[in-house]
This record gives structure tokens, sequence and C-alpha cells, in this order.
């Protein structure tokens, strides 16, 4: 049984920092591309930033130089640095694993404001 659970989401002022945890199991996760998206309401899910098991990793305009992702193979985790949030980075993240087929975690709440 596959599984991606979130953490670390929370409430937090601008200009402030959180980090994303998302913890694989069920998979062969070093082989899986590995995604953050996002999801505000009313608004289509977008993807954040992704890393593939090589480490090329790619970004959203909105979130470049502020939001870092990064993978430990070893943990079965990958991880997602939000430095000098702003408002509109409010929304569920979701964690997603992506190789032959896609999987999802349930989602983690990330609130901005002061």
């Amino acid at each position: 049984q596959v599984q991606l659970v979130e953490s670390g989401g929370g409430l937090v002022q601008p200009g402030g920092s959180l980090r994303l945890s998302c913890a694989a199991s069920g998979i062969k996760f070093s082989v899986y591309t590995m995604g953050w998206y996002r999801q505000a309401p009313g608004k289509q899910r977008e993807l954040v930033p992704a890393i593939t098991g090589g480490l090329t990793t790619d970004y959203a305009d909105s979130v470049k130089d502020r939001f870092t992702i990064s993978r430990d193979n070893a943990m079965n985790t990958v991880y997602l640095r939000m430095n000098s949030l702003k408002l509109e980075d409010t929304a569920d993240y979701y964690c997603n694993a992506r190789f032959w087929n896609a999987y999802w975690g349930q989602g983690t709440q990330v609130t901005v404001s002061s």
C-alpha cells in the first residue's frame, strides 16, 4: 500500500518560513519524481517544484529563489523549504510521487497571514 504523508504546514506571518515534509512508503522512492503541488481556494492545483530521482529540479516562477525542494532517498522523504512567504502562498500543499503512475498525499495547509 502506497502512502504519502505530509507534515509541517501551519500559520506563518508574511516573510516567515516553513518546511514541509512528505514521507513515502510502499514505493521504490529513489526512482520517483517527487513534486509539491498547491491549491488555493477557487483555484486550480498547480505544481510548485518537483525533483527527479536524478536530482533535477523544476520550480514555478512564482516561487523561484524562495522555495527549495530536496529529497533524502535513505529516509524516503521529500522536503519543501519555503522562505519569504507571501499572502498568495496560502494554499493546501500536496505531495505527489510520479513514475509509471502517480500517487498523492492527503495535503497539509499553509496559511500566510498577519
